[in-house]
């Protein structure tokens, strides 16, 4: 069975029944030449979880793009970030729409098949999961769909590029069920905020498209939904602990100090549970009564959360539903490292600092499309003690990778041009402390560590998270909403930016979707609180460091003939390797003859540009140069002028009356100071000793008389005196073939 759409420039086509048909959906998507499979299954047996346990995995194969893999054993490494960031983006939008009592394991496996390196596979993949589940027996809330909107030339295109997406002024990917918006990433130039909202309603009317092909698969050959057990509670079980524990947790209700209501509310679980387990026979039945009796609990905190911010707009911690959270903010706060700060906003804390590095030091990515190199980028870290945990240290998960891209994409739009500043940038967000919102913490502490670093940012950038709680009709938007809000709240709405605009945004939804008038309000009460945050900002520090650390490298850039590149670099790397040793600076060489060095001391920069000159150097015409006779002819002499490079010092140009021999004039190994006075277009010099006068009249008569065979000689002497040359550089290109040139540091 296979639907068909035109969307955005494209084809879009779901093909199902032909391959993978032991899984319980699977499906074929093709969109321009970029092909996605897709498949899902779900466990026949229940888990005894109490969450729904979903996996989303994500995997490029380099085949798709016609690669073999560039890392050791040949085989596709583990999922990179992009991947990490793409099935995040997917569970984000299908999560919500299982039944909340739906705990069976599910399992969702999107592969990019083929691409056409035009086309990106997020927004393939995103339909394909959703077409899968819909024709499965799986319950399943669906279908949805998914694009990605981008503004090109003052237009809005759906579902732009590569090529167009480096040039969009915005870039958002939009996903959604036919009646709403179910969740919204992505980053922008300083966007308005209705300007963002117009893009995302745009968006959603292709949606609504999408959703539509995807019900007329599920017409042709939807499957029947699988039963499954919904979870029933005890309701004399139910009414007894509400009534001994509703009020006692609407108490709970203003205390703003985390720990203090946490154990508030642990205790009041344990007196409940004490109570309830005396009239229930422990061993056979306790397990099941304690799992039960903590799920009320649970129910109970959040229905009285939600009354209070909905009918007294109160919330946990005290606040009113528009209050944000005291900020605090300091910079410089580490010795020795370029900049720092430390950020903290309410109990959510960022210890942030900036490393200034080299060239050498970009991060490279590799994606179906080629390498990527970026020159500023984010880390982020979240360790188990910001929460008062306990967990096993492993590397970054999708949640670290995703909120750290997050905080980038906020910062990227200000980062200054390479051009203006040679710097590569590292940031990292060490979360110290966490009560939600930590990856806007992170943007608002990382532009106080790039402004403490002298990074010459265009504007600071600040980020808000706002929540929701709707109860039918009635709806009420948080501003800088706390963990507990986030977890038994309806939205979690995440809106960085300047003061003149929003560079990125984040909104994931518990519910169905949110109507664009909610979210219009939503991001107008975003940037209200930004610009409070961005004003306690600027009193910690307005503009950038005039200098940078002293114990940043400095970083020198000089221009050398992209034809001096492979001297320079010497025989496998042996001339730019003894100028480091010697010099002790870093030297990166780009293969248009930009050289950078990075050192800290300027005394050796200045040595290692001296040294690297000398072996770059080209003659220039009317330059004097003091060079060395490295050969005698009947018709002249021929002089280095610099290392590697010699010219022809005719006879006629030794004095200003008859020279009998050379001999009489000079010998080889003599030093004379000599001037150029011509360079002719296979690059052979003429000089003249420096202390004659040469009129241009002159000049003419010597290439005149220079006799054919003179030249020959001169053009064949490179090969004739290879071995000879100082530094082994023959000058006949035919028989050597130059370098291959090196990227990066050596």
């Amino acid at each position: 069975m296979k639907v068909e759409m035109q969307l955005g420039s494209e084809n879009l086509s779901i093909e199902t029944g032909k391959v993978a048909k032991q899984a319980d959906g699977a499906v074929w998507v093709q969109y321009g030449g970029t092909v996605v499979l897709v498949a899902v299954v779900a466990e026949k047996r229940e888990s005894n979880l109490d969450f729904f346990p979903l996996t989303v995995d994500y995997r490029e194969k380099s085949y798709a793009a016609g690669r073999i893999p560039g890392v050791y054993g040949r085989r596709e490494p583990r999922p990179g970030g992009g991947e990490l960031l793409t099935a995040r983006l997917i569970d984000h939008c299908i999560r919500p729409l299982f039944p909340k009592d739906f705990q069976v394991e599910v399992q969702v496996m999107c592969t990019v098949l083929a691409s056409d390196q035009i086309h990106p596979a997020d927004v393939p993949a995103l339909i394909g999961t959703s077409a899968a589940l819909s024709i499965s027996d799986i319950p399943f809330n669906g279908p949805v769909g998914a694009v990605t909107i981008g503004k090109l030339n003052g237009e809005l295109c759906v579902n732009p590029t590569y090529e167009q997406l480096e040039e969009c002024e915005l870039e958002f990917f939009v996903s959604g069920t036919h009646d709403a918006v179910m969740s919204v990433e992505g980053g922008a130039h300083e966007a308005p905020e209705d300007e963002v909202i117009d893009a995302i309603v745009a968006a959603h009317q292709e949606i609504k498209e999408i959703t539509k092909l995807q019900e007329g698969l599920v017409a042709l050959c939807g499957n029947p939904t699988r039963e499954y057990t919904m979870k029933e509670i005890d309701e004399g079980l139910s009414s007894r602990i509400r009534n001994l524990a509703t009020e006692r947790i609407r108490e709970s209700i203003g205390m703003d100090e985390k720990q203090d209501r946490e154990g508030y509310l642990e205790q009041v679980q344990a007196d409940v549970l004490a109570e309830i387990l005396e009239d229930v026979d422990v061993e056979e039945d306790g397990p099941e009564v304690t799992k039960d009796a903590v799920s009320i609990l649970g129910d109970i905190e959040k229905e009285e959360m939600r009354q209070s911010i909905l009918t007294d707009g109160k919330r946990v911690d005290g606040r009113g539903v528009t209050d944000i959270r005291a900020i605090s903010g300091e910079v410089g706060v580490l010795p020795r490292v370029h900049g720092s700060s430390l950020f903290t906003r309410g109990q959510t804390q960022a210890l942030c600092v900036t490393t200034l590095g080299t060239k050498g030091d970009e991060d490279v990515n590799r994606t179906l499309t080629g390498e990527v190199r970026k020159y500023f980028f984010l880390h982020y870290n979240f360790p188990p003690y910001s929460t008062g945990e306990v967990k096993r240290i492993m590397g970054p998960g999708r949640r670290e990778i995703g909120h750290g891209a997050l905080a980038e994409r906020a910062i990227q739009p200000v980062i200054p041009d390479r051009e203006e500043f040679r710097y590569t940038i590292r940031a990292v967000s060490e979360i110290l402390e966490s009560n939600a919102s930590s990856s806007m913490a992170s943007v608002c502490g990382v532009t106080l560590s790039l402004l403490d670093a002298g990074v010459p940012i265009k504007k600071p950038v600040a980020g808000v998270g706002v929540g929701l709680i709707k109860e039918g009709d009635r709806e009420v938007i948080l501003t800088d909403m706390l963990g507990t809000e986030d977890f038994l709240g309806d939205m979690d709405f995440k809106v960085a930016g300047t003061p003149d605009g929003i560079t990125a945004l984040q909104m994931d939804i518990k519910i169905d979707g949110v109507t664009p008038d909610l979210m219009r309000r939503a991001i107008h009460q975003a940037k209200d609180a930004r610009m409070v945050v961005l004003d306690k900002m600027n009193q910690v520090i307005e503009k950038p460091r005039d200098e940078i650390s002293p114990h940043a490298p400095r970083i020198y850039e000089i221009q050398i003939s992209p034809s001096k590149i492979k001297d320079l670099i010497g025989p496998r790397g042996k001339t730019v390797q003894s100028i480091q040793e010697e010099t002790g600076v870093t030297i990166d060489i780009e293969d248009d003859g930009r050289v950078e060095l990075s050192s800290f001391n300027a005394e050796a920069a200045n040595k290692a540009e001296e040294m690297i000159l000398s072996i770059t150097a080209i003659p220039e015409v009317g330059k004097e140069y003091a060079g060395k006779v490295t050969r005698i002819t009947g018709f002249g002499a021929f002089v280095e002028i610099i290392p590697g490079q010699d010219g022809l010092l005719h006879i006629s140009q030794m004095g200003d009356g008859y020279v009998r021999q050379v001999e009489d004039v000079m010998n080889i190994g003599d030093e004379v100071a000599v001037r150029v006075i011509e360079i002719d277009d296979q690059g052979r010099v003429d000089l003249t000793l420096a202390s004659n006068p040469v009129s241009e009249d002159a000049a003419a008569s010597q290439r005149d008389r220079g006799d054919s065979r003179s030249r020959d000689n001169r053009q064949s002497r490179g090969q004739r005196d290879n071995r000879n040359s100082r530094n082994n550089r023959g000058n006949d290109s035919r028989d050597r073939r130059a370098p291959r040139i090196p990227k990066g540091r050596f």
